[in-house]
C-alpha cells in the first residue's frame, strides 16, 4: 500500500561533500525509497512555497523577511552553522511547506511523510542548529489558523532536545509539545517543553522502548490531538557522529513502529518528518532515514487488508 510522499529536488542545497551537515542525505534518501518501491507517482507530492504570512505564524515577520531576502545577521548565520544563501534559504522555504502539505495529506489519509524536515532548533526569533525554519511550528500554526484541527501533539524523538519547538508554542495551549532525547547533548540550554525525558549516554535499545512504550497512550490521553507530527530524527543511532545514543537499525524501527502503530490504531493523523542524522556515510545515513518510510508503509498496507466489520 503506497504512503503520501512529500519531496521536492530543492531540499538538497548541494553542500560540499566534507560540510559538517550531509547535505547530500535528502538526495540518496529518494535513492533508497525508490529501491524499495516505496515510490508511487499518484503519492508522490511536490510542495510549492508557502507565503511569508505563514512563515511568520511561527517567526518574528523580520527574521522570514531577511531569510526570504538572504539577509540574515551573521551571528545568526554562525548561531543556524552555515549562510543563509539562496539554496538554502529556499530549501528551508520548500521544507516548510513540505510539512504543510504533508500535514495535509495526512489529515485526508491518515498518514504522510517529509523527506525532509525536523528543524526543531528553529526558534520564534531565529535559527539554530543547523534549522531555519520550523517546519513543525509553521505547518501547525497553519492547520490551527485555519480550524483543520483543534490540537496538535508534537513527538520529537530526534537526539537533540527540541528547544526550538519548546519556544515556537511556548504560548499556544493547544500544541503539546514532547521531546526524548539525550542529556548531554546540544543544546546546553533547553527550553522546556511540555514533557521532556532525558536519556543518558550510551542509552540503548531495550531502556529506549521501556522509556518511550509507556508514554505513548499518556501523551494521546492528556494531549487528545487531532495530528500528531512526529519526528523520527535517526541521530539516536549508534553509529551517528553527533548522537551518544545506542540505537541500532532494529531499535529505530521499533521506535517508528511503536509511534506510528500506536496514533494510527487511535485513528489519529500523522504527518512523519526525517530530523536530524550525521554520518560522514552518507548513503548509510540515507538508508536509516528510509526506515521511517518502510515502517509507515508497511503500517498503511496491514491497515488496507484488515477486516471490514460487519
Amino acid at each position: 500500500m503506497p504512503i503520501h510522499i512529500v519531496h521536492h529536488p530543492d531540499y538538497d542545497a548541494r553542500f560540499p561533500a566534507h560540510h559538517r551537515f550531509p547535505m547530500g542525505k535528502y538526495s540518496f534518501l529518494m535513492d533508497a525509497l525508490k529501491e524499495r518501491g516505496l515510490l508511487h507517482p499518484t503519492h508522490l507530492h511536490v510542495p510549492e512555497p508557502v507565503g511569508a504570512d505563514l512563515l511568520s505564524l511561527a517567526h518574528d515577520p523580520i527574521y522570514v523577511e531577511q531569510v526570504l531576502t538572504r539577509s540574515v545577521p551573521a551571528a545568526i548565520e554562525r548561531d543556524i552553522g552555515f549562510p543563509v544563501d539562496e539554496r538554502v534559504a529556499r530549501r528551508a522555504h520548500l521544507a516548510a511547506s513540505g510539512t504543510l502539505l504533508a500535514a495535509r495529506l495526512a489529515l485526508a489519509n491518515g498518514l504522510a511523510c517529509n523527506t525532509a524536515g525536523g528543524s526543531h532548533h528553529a526558534r520564534r526569533a531565529q535559527g539554530a542548529g543547523f534549522c531555519t525554519f520550523n517546519d513543525v511550528g509553521v505547518a501547525a500554526h497553519a492547520l490551527l489558523a485555519e480550524g483543520a484541527v483543534r490540537r496538535v501533539l508534537v513527538v520529537d524523538l530526534d537526539v537533540h532536545q527540541g528547544d526550538g519547538t519548546a519556544d515556537v508554542f511556548a504560548a499556544e495551549p493547544r500544541v503539546f509539545t514532547f521531546s526524548m532525547h539525550g542529556e548531554k547533548n546540544y543544546p546546553t540550554r533547553k527550553i522546556p517543553s511540555d514533557l521532556d525525558v532525558s536519556l543518558p549516554d550510551g542509552t540503548g535499545d531495550e531502556v529506549y522502548m521501556a522509556k518511550l512504550e509507556p508514554l505513548l497512550p499518556l501523551l494521546s490521553l492528556y494531549a487528545r490531538p487531532d495530528i500528531v507530527f512526529y519526528n523520527a530524527g535517526v541521530d539516536p543511532h549508534a553509529s551517528d557522529r553527533l548522537g551518544k545514543l545506542a540505537l541500532s537499525d532494529d531499535g529505530l524501527r521499533r521506535r517508528d513502529r511503536a509511534v506510528l502503530g500506536h496514533f494510527r490504531q487511535a485513528g489519529v493523523p500523522v504527518c512523519g518528518v526525517i530530523g536530524g542524522g550525521y554520518s560522514n556515510d552518507v548513503p548509510a545515513l540515507a538508508e536509516r532515514h528510509a526506515i521511517l518510510f518502510e515502517v509507515a508503509a508497511a503500517l498503511a498496507d496491514a491497515s488496507e487488508r484488515e477486516p471490514v466489520s460487519a
